[in-house]
């Protein structure tokens, strides 16, 4: 069980810090929820306590494993999958997984085909989610700052291109 302020990850969400566990009524039913504000994007959402194992709820990564992640991201080969429904599936698919190292396969993937083609809609949306995910756990695991860790991975992109 998670305390207030601790730091946690929802796998579709990202990283963010448990701000309190309050007991909420829907249906008649009384259920306690984390309610977790998220590093990135300004959101704040309520997560059943007792879901939480199933959702994917986890900790955020210290900062050694942060530097793995970012050192995944720069060597990590694109994949150039041609047909746009199997690569969508298995994006979101990395990304449900609540794997931090999947999600950056993802991202750099997409950062790689928006620069040299551009994306679809829905690609755009699952770039947004994946880049939203790895920044906000990078942030909350005081590796540095998210425009630090945007400009490495745009610099990696850039070097690609």
């Amino acid at each position: 069980m998670y305390n207030v302020g601790d730091k946690v990850v929802h796998p579709m969400h990202g990283a963010g810090t448990v701000e309190e566990i309050r007991q909420i009524e829907i249906a008649g039913k009384k259920r306690n929820y984390y309610s977790v504000k998220f590093a990135v994007g300004n959101m704040t959402t309520n997560i059943p306590i007792d879901n939480s194992d199933s959702i994917g709820l986890r900790d955020v990564i210290d900062k050694d494993e942060a530097k793995r992640v970012i050192e995944s991201f720069i060597k990590t080969p694109i994949n150039n999958d041609i047909n746009w429904n199997k690569r969508q599936r298995e994006n979101m698919n990395k990304i449900k997984s609540g794997d931090i190292y999947q999600v950056v396969s993802v991202l750099k993937d997409l950062m790689y085909r928006d620069r040299i083609k551009g994306l679809s809609t829905n690609e755009r949306k699952t770039l947004g989610s994946a880049r939203q995910i790895v920044l906000s756990e990078l942030v909350l695991s005081a590796f540095a700052s998210e425009s630090d860790i945007e400009n490495i991975m745009n610099d990696t992109i850039d070097a690609l291109v």
